[in-house]
């Protein structure tokens, strides 16, 4: 029987959850919280690297982070869209792994494929725990769903302080050179607006949200519910 998780982290692509929150995701492996990432796709779209090279670095990543487990769905890149194989696909990775706590993208960015998944797994969230949906797998009701911010930050709901492992979340994210390389280094990379500093504007989103509390780094978070707290 598989173990479940504390935290299951949908991306579309592999390096979504790192630009989002890998620095949380860190803070929880080493507390001791089991941590897995569901990525759905291949990124076979991507203008840089190839399928076998990003799933080298997703393995490389996954080591920094301390993940549980990391699967890939095999959904198509550019292709993700609210059809219910898909969200069938997303509700078998709940059930199986159980999450207390689900993330995904925001809701708005600039990529289609991170809108499309954060609304798959809304919806997936949703239908895990019908028990007249797919009733050959047992129902699982999650917690709570978070939404990270990979290109375009909304307003957070809440903010996690990751001053003490922003380390990590640098090295996951240098973890993945074929994206964030540009052709200045690379002569089989073009430019693209990955390439063009992006790791260091990550860097700069997450100091200035820091700023805000007078800490040093923080990765933001939405969620659709009210954030419920029993003192202050």
């Amino acid at each position: 029987m598989t173990e479940p998780l504390d935290i299951l982290v949908f991306g579309a692509h592999a390096d979504d959850a790192e630009i989002g929150m890998a620095g949380t995701i860190v803070k929880h492996t080493r507390a001791g919280y089991r941590v897995g990432i569901c990525d759905l796709t291949y990124a076979e779209m991507s203008s840089n690297g190839t399928v076998e090279l990003r799933k080298q670095e997703a393995e490389s990543a996954s080591a920094v982070l301390g993940l549980s487990m990391r699967s890939n769905l095999g959904l198509p890149d550019r292709g993700l869209f609210r059809t219910d194989e898909h969200i069938r696909r997303i509700v078998a990775e709940i059930r199986k792994w159980a999450p207390r706590l689900v993330f995904a993208p925001y809701w708005e960015d600039r990529h289609p494929d991170h809108i499309a998944c954060s609304e798959l797994v809304e919806e997936a969230v949703f239908n895990a725990k019908l028990r007249r949906y797919m009733p050959e797998v047992p129902p699982v009701t999650v917690s709570q769903t978070y939404f990270y911010f990979i290109n375009d930050l909304g307003r957070a709901d809440l903010t996690v302080d990751v001053t003490d492992f922003y380390a990590e979340k640098e090295a996951s994210l240098r973890c993945y050179a074929s994206q964030f390389t540009g052709p200045a280094q690379s002569s089989d990379a073009v430019a693209t607006p990955l390439t063009a500093q992006y790791v260091q504007r990550v860097q700069a989103r997450d100091s200035l949200l820091g700023q805000k509390s007078g800490i040093g780094y923080a990765e933001g978070f939405a969620s659709r519910l009210p954030h419920t707290v029993h003192l202050f």
